[in-house]
């Protein structure tokens, strides 16, 4: 592995105009990292990319990385691109477990953050960093939000989340789980006592539904709810997933690594919407994808199909032909996730899009004064680098509204 990693560092032109630092939402500076690591400077680069990005070790195991730094380097255009997020998990977690982060004097501050997802534990490091007093509140018993209970161990271990709380809590950063905001505790009441800006990372957890017959039965079942409690589904030998995303990918591959003999996707479109990578890798395993094919209906022997038909520009314009019954022990329905109204039902100044997810300024301020928010509840389910590009705006606009220095990236 390190000479692997040698190797591909070596390979590295260092741009003077970097492409993939560009193709990074957080644009990481990926020439210095690199230069950090061959001159086995590892703790002062590990320090770089932390500062940077609070959420590289994650980033570097989940990111679509053929997107974007790898998807940009020059190296890729007539050859194989620099595998840069390979020293990146490298050196983000040699410097996870030694390193001493060091907050600025406190400066009386404090601030509330509503869920523990990327987009929360950023905002709360970077936000204790700045020397402000932070609570998490989670409303779940683990922290992590999505990527917790979303992506297979296989894919992230979880017991990154756990190294994660220890630093947190060596941080001074408060945590309080178990505990919903919008249920007994409401917005108002952190402002009331004493919480000077609340940050919303509540994610987007509630699974999307497609309204058809036979949606109720009790072999149909949705994607993320299976991904975070897998082990209590018996889904037979045959499965069908009703989309082709990363999750639809996700729930594949458990379902396989569970027991399933036989996992078909199906897909809308003409190409998947996944990772090009895990779809490889769902392919290697075993599963297989149905383009092209609108779900219909689901019976308790299978799904229903038709097939798709686009327009001239190879968008979906609805579905034509007989009907196509699939035989199938379970469905899963994986297409997509919105968010839940906890708080905006009870915080009546909050306002979101005609998708339900929250509105923000420039400065990733909500319509609710004072209230900051930011990942996939206010632009819908993305990567964990884009929860993080958000998250660190919104930093910036909480320490301005208090009073005190932005961070300069």
């Amino acid at each position: 592995m390190a000479i692997h990693l040698v190797e591909e560092a070596n390979r590295c032109l260092l741009c003077r105009k970097p492409r993939c630092q560009e193709g990074c939402p957080v644009h990481t500076d990926i020439p210095g990292i690199i230069g950090l690591f061959k001159e086995r400077k590892l703790m002062e680069a590990g320090e770089r990319l932390f500062r940077n990005n609070p959420m590289s070790v994650v980033c570097a195991q989940v990111c679509d990385h053929q997107m974007q730094c790898a998807g940009h380097c020059i190296q890729g255009i007539k050859s194989t691109p620099v595998h840069f997020y390979e020293i990146e998990h490298f050196v983000s977690d040699y410097y996870m477990d030694r390193c001493n982060l060091t907050c600025a004097p406190a400066t009386g501050k404090k601030a509330a953050v509503v869920g523990s997802g990327p987009a929360g534990m950023t905002a709360a490091i970077l936000l204790a960093l700045s020397g402000v007093d932070v609570t998490i509140f989670e409303s779940n018993n683990q922290i992590g939000g999505v990527p917790e209970y979303g992506i297979p161990d296989f894919r992230l271990p979880k017991e990154i989340f756990q190294r994660y709380r220890k630093r947190m809590l060596k941080m001074g950063i408060h945590i309080r789980p178990n505990t919903a905001i919008g249920a007994v505790l409401k917005i108002k009441d952190l402002f009331r006592d004493g919480y000077e800006t609340v940050f919303v990372g509540t994610g987007a957890w509630k699974p999307k539904g497609l309204d058809i017959p036979g949606e109720t039965l009790p072999n149909v079942h949705y994607g993320f709810d299976y991904l975070a409690n897998h082990t209590y589904y018996d889904l037979g030998r045959r499965v069908a997933i009703i989309g082709a995303g990363n999750t639809a990918v996700d729930v594949a591959r458990t379902a396989l690594r569970q027991g399933a003999g036989e996992v078909t996707l199906f897909s809308q479109d003409k190409n998947a919407r996944a990772n090009s990578i895990e779809i490889g890798y769902a392919e290697l395993e075993g599963a297989t994808i149905e383009y092209g094919k609108g779900i219909q209906r689901f019976t308790p022997e299978g799904p229903v199909f038709r097939d798709c038909v686009f327009d001239e520009k190879g968008h979906y314009a609805g579905c034509t032909g007989e009907e196509q019954f699939f035989p199938a022990d379970s469905a899963i329905i994986a297409i997509s996730q919105g968010v839940r109204h906890r708080i905006l039902r009870t915080t009546a100044e909050l306002e979101c899009d005609d998708r339900g997810f929250l509105l923000v300024d420039e400065h990733n301020m909500t319509t609710t004064s004072g209230v900051f928010s930011a990942g996939d509840v206010v632009t819908g389910p993305k990567t964990v680098v884009h929860a993080v590009s958000g998250a660190k705006n919104a930093v910036n606009g909480m320490l301005a509204y208090m009073g005190l220095p932005e961070i300069k990236y």
